[in-house]
């Protein structure tokens, strides 16, 4: 039986996928790079297409996939090389909405090869941008022969874009911070860095972008400074960039906030141990990375409440509406100075985290998608 035949999908697994990221989100790559490890522990051949620094950070290859890098800034070659890739693949699997484009463009004309595109998280939807971020995602949707969506709102959004099928997907990602003795090394070396070991830091992770509530982070910090009279205010590690990174920069100066700006950092996750407490100000966060590590790893957590963010943590972080500095200030305000709040949610956000799905369940359910896929094309 040769590999990729119609008899081999019917008798199981497809031979081989390719998994397309086109972005540089944190908690994609890591999901991305879990995913590729329980497919290949699984005997099945995997491809990631990403760009290159993404294996660097992810080491994909390392799991057991092989890699093909992709120049996402020129969409040509991207179509190109993913069109080649997946020339032999029984199935692409696009993480993100310009992945998504991309592997669209690529399989044009290419009915038998399934496309599946996974529905993290959803971008500004205001500003003169927004009508052209909506006909995007309106052309991946309807492409895909699948949408997963990572909360129940991309599944209605991709059901009201026109999506074939849009359904609920697990996503489940490694706890990826050290432990034991390596934890406490890793958060001491990490808070001397930052010049933060006799005040207290506060994390948030993400894109500099309009709709992470960066106004409202940065006016809770310029509050805490004028708070803190003898004492050191709160030192703010402000981790990623972006677009809105040179009027942060601006504002940080000007205004002689506690604020320091990170940029685009490999060990954000040990930053994020390290915190006193993670803020999560975006507007749509989907199923936060930053928001499953910090309960994972005993941080208090401060969120907007949007998305499907509330369901992901239940009781266990404090919700404030987005945008609004004043309940974001004193939400921070209070974990750091009410030890039983913190005990509270720190017990609370470990139990939390048993209650997701495992990696193995998500591989598993993925698997399945696929399956079905697969001997769906092989019918036609």
């Amino acid at each position: 039986m040769e590999p990729g035949t119609d008899a081999e999908r019917r008798a199981g697994l497809p031979w081989r996928t390719v998994q397309v990221l086109g972005g540089d989100s944190l908690g994609t790559g890591v999901h991305v790079r879990s995913l590729a490890a329980g497919l290949a522990a699984r005997g099945v051949r995997v491809t990631v297409c990403a760009p290159r620094g993404a294996e660097r950070c992810y080491r994909f290859t390392s799991v057991g996939a092989h890699f093909a890098p992709l120049s996402v800034r020129h969409r040509a070659q991207a179509v190109a090389l993913l069109r080649s890739v997946s020339a032999d693949a029984d199935l692409v699997h696009a993480h993100g909405m310009r992945a998504g484009l991309l592997a669209s463009l690529a399989l044009r004309g290419r009915r038998r090869v399934p496309l599946v595109v996974s529905w993290h998280t959803r971008g500004d939807s205001g500003g003169v941008a927004a009508p052209l971020t909506r006909l995007l995602e309106r052309r991946v949707v309807r492409a895909a022969r699948l949408v997963l969506g990572a909360t129940p709102e991309l599944v209605a959004a991709a059901r009201e874009h026109g999506a074939r099928d849009a359904r609920l997907a697990p996503v489940a990602l490694p706890a990826l911070t050290p432990e034991g003795g390596a934890e406490e090394t890793a958060r001491d070396k990490a808070r001397a860095e930052l010049g933060a070991l006799d005040r207290p830091l506060v994390v948030a992770v993400g894109r500099l972008v309009s709709d992470r509530g960066l106004d409202a982070l940065l006016a809770a910090a310029a509050a805490w400074g004028r708070r803190a009279r003898r004492a050191a205010p709160p030192l703010v590690a402000l981790v990623g960039a972006g677009p809105e990174q040179a009027a942060v920069q601006r504002r940080v100066h000007g205004e002689g906030l506690p604020v320091a700006l990170l940029g685009r950092r490999e060990d954000a996750l040990t930053l994020l141990a390290a915190a006193d407490v993670a803020v999560l100000s975006g507007r749509r966060p989907g199923r936060s990375l930053l928001a499953q590590e910090a309960l994972r790893s005993g941080v208090p957590l401060v969120a907007t409440r949007t998305g499907g963010l509330a369901e992901l943590v239940g009781d266990a972080a404090l919700l404030v509406p987005y945008g609004d500095a004043e309940a974001l200030t004193e939400a921070v305000e209070a974990l750091l100075t009410e030890p039983e709040l913190r005990e509270r949610l720190t017990a609370a956000g470990r139990e939390q985290a048993g209650r997701w799905p495992t990696e193995d369940a998500t591989v598993a359910h993925v698997l399945s998608v696929y399956d079905e896929l697969a001997g769906a094309v092989s019918d036609w």
